[in-house]
Formats: structure tokens, sequence, C-alpha cells
């Protein structure tokens, strides 16, 4: 056979496995947009938005005493065959069930305070939400949609996840430094663990379900638990903001893949007895809910200040497209033929939302650091702010520096963060390498006037 034919072959062949390596149009990736009330609907095979789930209306549109849409689209499960997606939101208290061949809502379930993520059991029998603003999981029947009990838990129950044999459940802690490990059958808790810190807001298993891992958000770690000795095996310094975790087989390897909400990065870890870094993906700003496509080929990041999803090839570990979606997304998955029929866009609406403004906040003196969402709702914008590393119990003023009064002001807790929306005409900035005049975020100490020389804070265009 002669050389140019062989290439051809091999060419074609490369094509063809890139191809066949592609999530297909029968797939679909979910967003729980938290600030625009919607789930975002994207196809993986072509990483476009289909549409979206309105849920609710938009911040601020929820105050009225009439309302009664959802308020804070949050957390995110599904069944084990894909037909039913569960969304929890924690302002109104609710569990939405979700047909996701038709993408309307079949029913919905009010539990106690501020829930936070949801589950389906591993026989499909029964949902367990964690209702984080108390101390307990609700159990619901998911045919009558009916809570039909509790189990008592510690404060402050962040995500609970199934092992798939349906005998034990892990729940995780968003107040109380434990794990709970339940007898599914008994709905008892028969072992507590202890981890390093009282805030993770979401575990993962290995593929083979050898192990559990659970972030740390507030000190920046993941914990890792056997799930046959049910011990602490490693803790991992990861990084400010540590949100979700998703594995993906590459080359034969398992790798863990972290989103860093503080640093704008997914750092990518071996899963060895020591696990290594072995690279950092810069992603779009605060990467929080992070998925693995079935095919391990895509794994799909939710970015809570970009109102999007980048989407990551394992195989290169480099972003490779973004899906622009709802406003500040916060839990994500991924499901597996779910599209029966025809586009998948039954019942979704168009973007209800445009793409935001992010500003990073700089200290001009000290380790302070923050950083600014700008979000435009029509003639007045909404200017999230957080800021981190500050001095405790200390009130911050935050000025625009052609304006003689704050615009908004803050108080840190005990460690120094604070974070806040304000809602107002106040968009112009300036361009980056602009001469024009406009107008700068500044943050000052107490009620300390504007001085971009004293500031505590500056805005980094």
């Amino acid at each position: 056979m002669k050389k140019t034919a062989i290439c051809a072959i091999s060419a074609i062949a490369l094509f063809v496995n890139a191809a066949w390596a592609l999530p297909p149009a029968q797939d679909r990736v979910y967003t729980a947009d938290q600030n625009t009330n919607t789930v975002s609907v994207f196809n993986p095979a072509t990483n476009t938005l289909v549409g979206q789930i309105k849920l609710g209306s938009q911040r601020p549109d929820v105050l009225s005493p009439l309302y009664k849409g959802q308020i804070n689209v949050h957390g995110m499960g599904f069944s084990p065959d894909h037909k039913t997606l569960l969304v929890v939101s924690n302002g109104s208290n609710s569990v939405v069930f979700i047909d996701t061949a038709t993408n309307k809502v079949k029913g919905t379930t009010y539990v106690g305070r501020s829930p936070h993520e949801g589950f389906f059991s591993a026989d499909g029998k029964e949902v367990w939400v964690v209702v984080r603003g108390e101390d307990y999981i609700s159990v619901i029947d998911p045919n009558t949609y009916k809570e039909t009990r509790r189990i008592q838990t510690d404060l402050g129950p962040g995500m609970v996840q199934f092992l798939p044999d349906g005998k034990l459940a892990f729940a995780v802690s968003s107040f109380t430094p434990t794990v709970d490990i339940i007898d599914v059958k008994s709905h008892e808790i028969v072992k507590k663990i202890n981890v390093v810190s009282p805030f993770s807001p979401f575990l993962q298993f290995t593929p083979d379900y050898s192990e559990m891992w659970m972030t740390h958000k507030d000190v920046g770690k993941v914990t890792r638990i056997s799930t046959k000795t049910l011990e602490v095996t490693g803790v991992i310094d990861t990084g400010f903001i540590t949100n979700h975790l998703a594995f993906a087989k590459v080359n034969g390897k398992v790798l863990a893949y972290v989103t860093i909400g503080g640093e704008n990065v997914v750092k990518v870890y071996t899963t060895d007895k020591e696990a290594k870094l072995v690279a950092t993906i810069p992603t779009g700003a605060l990467p929080h809910g992070i998925w693995t496509s079935d095919d391990n080929s895509r794994i799909y990041v939710g970015l809570e200040n970009g109102d999007g999803v980048d989407v990551i090839d394992p195989a290169a570990n480099k972003i490779i497209a973004h899906m622009p979606g709802g406003q500040a997304p916060q839990a994500l998955v991924y499901l597996s033929h779910v599209v029966e029929s025809g586009d998948g866009a039954a019942n979704l609406v168009p973007r209800v939302n445009n793409d935001p403004t992010n500003i990073r906040l700089k200290p001009l003196v000290g380790e302070g650091r923050g950083f600014v969402v700008s979000r435009n709702l029509g003639v007045i914008d909404a200017f999230e702010v957080s800021l981190f590393k500050l001095k405790p119990e200390t009130t911050y003023s935050v000025y625009l520096s052609d304006q003689k009064n704050a615009v908004a002001s803050f108080k840190t807790d005990a460690k120094g963060a604070s974070n806040g929306t304000m809602i107002g005409p106040v968009r112009e900035f300036a361009a980056a390498g602009s001469d024009a005049a406009a107008s700068r975020l500044i943050v000052m100490e107490g009620s300390a006037p504007a001085d971009p020389a004293k500031a505590v804070l500056i805005d980094a265009l």
C-alpha cells in the first residue's frame, strides 16, 4: 500500500475516533441558575444553549407578596433512568420534579428552611433532600411528591449521595465538621466521621465507588474517605473557594477535577494514594458546578459569575468552548439519552438574561481581595460584591470614584469576609487601557471618603 494511502486511512481513522468521542445530541447539560431562577439546558453535541426552563422571575423581581415562583434555584439531582431532573430552590424551600423528555414540571414538594441539594436513592424509589437551614434530610416519594419521613442530622446537612448497591448513603454538612453514614433501609445514621472543617457543599464518588471525595469551601481543601473502611484516607490543599469536583478517566487513569472559585481555575489531581496536582486549567469567572459526560470526553464547568458553562477537553486539559446561560449557575449535571425525539427544545424559553461584567478587586496593601459581578437589569444594575481577607467585624464602604456618597457598605464576619448585592444605575467603568474618565470601584475602611491612594481595595481594570 502506498504511503499516501496509509496516511489518508490514518487521518480518517483519527477523525472517526474523534467524532465518536463527542457527546451525542440526545444528551443534555443542565445548570441551576440562582439569579434568573431558571434551569439552562445545553446540547453537548453542539456546545449551545437549547433554552431555559423558567421556574421563577429574575432577581430582584421576587419580592412581591403575590409572587409564587421559585427563588434561588440552586441544587440538582436526577433519577437513575435520567427521566426526572430534581431542582432545589433554597429561597422558596422547594424541590421541583422536571420531566427531562418534555422539560415540563410534573410536581413540586415544599420542605423545610433552605434546602440545598437532593438525590434519588439507588433504586429510584425515594428522593432525599438535605434541609441545610435546619437539621434533617427530607425523604420524598417521587410518585406522590409527598414527604414520607425525616432523617435527623446535626445542623446544616449539605449534600447526600448513595452507593450503587443501595445500602449506604453519605451526607456531608455545611455547618458541622462531620460526615453522616446512613443505612438506607432503616434511615438511621450508623457512623459519623470527623473532617477538617464545617463547610462542605458537595461530595462525589470515584468511578469505582471505592472513595468519596468532599469539598471544604471555607478552608480550600478536599477530604477523601474510603467507602470500605469508612475512614478518612487523605486531605488535599486545593485553593481559595473550593466548590465542586468531578472525575474523568483519561488515558486509562482516573483524575479529579476541582473547581477553585477564588482562583478562576479547575485543578486536576491524580487519584493515587498520594494525590498530586498535574494540571491547572484557567476558566471563566468563579467556577462552581462541574460534571463529566458519560463517555469521559468532556467536562462541563458552571461559571457562577460568568453566567454560562465552560467545556473542558480532559485529554488536553484545556477549555474548548463556552456556552452562555442563566445568571449565577450553581449546581450542574450531565444526563445521557434524555431527548427521545426532535430537538429537545419543547417548553423552553430563550435566554432571559445578558452576559455579565466581572471586576476583580486588588489590594493596595495587605492581603485583602474581592470581586464584583455587574448584571444589567434594564435601567438599573445589580452589583454583587464579595470581599475576603479583610479585618474581621469591620465596616467597609464601596464607592464609585465620581460619587461623593458610598453606594453600599458591608460589615465583615469573624473571618474578614462579606458579601452583598446593591441595586442602582451604576454600570459605567473605565475600559481596560482607556484614557477616558469613568467611574472606578473603591473600597474604603469605615466611612472614610473615597480616596484611591488610601483605598483598601480598588478595581483591577
